[in-house]
């Protein structure tokens, strides 16, 4: 059988922190060339999916509508509105995330708001820490963006979003739903944008714990491509194996697969 649509990693897969990976920019070239329907999937919430589509196109040689990139941040905002508890927040993260909650109707409330939104934050300090703290204890409902405890960067890996979830996890001993992957959440919503039968979508990307367990635990056939977190010599001792494993995506086979 061959895969109708593609959901697809972004940083490690198609290019690593600002250097540039040909073969992946030449998979989506071939994906476009094809018209097959894919969806880049990524848990940053740093950025908007304009600034993502902006830096795709001036950086990697790849022009794509902005409707194909679904973030941790558009995911979260279509949880909450699901949801539907009144629309008021407190949220720890970069400008992309909070305007864009902004943007879908709610509310800043630093006493009490219907939920707490975590994100990856620069310039996080104890006092917006102790104040979600507060509100959790108080009730709010406990999102976290995404679970990756690190961040790959030229400096090494530093600490990520669920480092800082984490530690509110400790400080609260309350469980943050997580939207990003590996969660059901941002992968039932990614499935549901394509339009597919999960059989039918193949999930691609670097890093086994979460872009391949995304696939894996949601019943969505995965491609691991070892150019990014997980190494070629890790492979063998994966507990449970991707549906295909390939050392660059110039290997991956359209019309087998």
């Amino acid at each position: 059988m061959t895969y109708k649509g593609y959901l697809i990693d972004l940083d490690g897969t198609i290019y690593k922190g600002k250097d540039r990976i040909p073969a992946g920019e030449a998979f989506v070239h071939e994906l476009q060339k094809r018209e097959l329907p894919y969806l880049f999937v990524t848990n940053n919430t740093t950025r908007t999916p304009e600034s993502v589509q902006e830096m795709l196109a001036n950086q990697f040689n790849i022009d794509t509508p902005v409707s194909t990139i679904y973030t941790a941040t558009l995911a979260t905002i279509d949880y909450m509105n699901d949801l539907g508890l009144e629309k008021t927040v407190y949220v720890i993260g970069e400008a992309g995330l909070k305007e864009a909650i902004q943007a879908a109707g709610y509310v800043e409330d630093k006493e009490n708001p219907a939920y707490v939104v975590v994100g990856l934050d620069w310039q996080v300090d104890y006092e917006k820490l102790a104040t979600a703290t507060l509100a959790i204890h108080k009730g709010a409902h406990f999102i976290g963006t995404n679970p990756d405890l690190n961040i790959p960067t030229e400096r090494g890996l530093l600490p990520g979003a669920g480092s800082l979830i984490t530690l509110l996890e400790a400080a609260t001993r309350v469980k943050p739903v997580y939207i990003g992957k590996p969660n059901a959440i941002i992968m039932d919503k990614a499935v549901e944008h394509l339009g597919l039968e999960r059989q039918e979508i193949v999930m691609v990307g670097d890093n086994y714990l979460t872009d391949i367990r995304a696939g894996i635990d949601n019943g969505i056939p995965s491609l691991l491509v070892t150019t990014g977190f997980t190494k070629p010599e890790e492979v063998p001792n994966l507990p449970i194996a991707p549906t295909h494993v390939l050392s660059s995506l110039a290997e991956w086979n359209f019309d087998e697969n």
